[in-house]
């Protein structure tokens, strides 16, 4: 499940027409770190990376819809913060990654 999410990420980003080519390399960069990282929670604590992954897909579709809801984003941007909090000590680069896809996510919302 976690793996056809993050390609369905991969997907999205790759074919919207709203992100730069910066902004677009800079995300599938993030999201190739991520992926790696997902798959190491996922075998340990498996219902925080689905609820990781899930909000990084609510993000990015805000993100790159046409006519963006500023709301919406930041909600979404809000609770993919949310779900890495308390991983810092045992998954630091996790949680550096997904702060960096919020920040660069919320800088294309305005």
């Amino acid at each position: 499940m976690i793996k056809n999410t993050l390609s369905s990420i991969e997907n999205k980003i790759r074919r919207t027409k709203v992100l730069t080519e910066v902004d677009r390399g800079e995300l599938l960069r993030l999201l190739g770190s991520l992926k790696s990282e997902i798959s190491n929670l996922a075998e340990t604590k498996a219902e925080h990376a689905e609820s990781i992954s899930g909000f990084m897909e609510r993000s990015t579709h805000e993100a790159t819809r046409q006519e963006k809801n500023p709301t919406l984003l930041k909600l979404a941007i809000d609770g993919l913060s949310a779900s890495v909090r308390g991983f810092e000590a045992s998954y630091p680069k996790l949680v550096e990654d997904v702060n960096y896809i919020c920040t660069v996510l919320a800088r294309m919302g305005i």
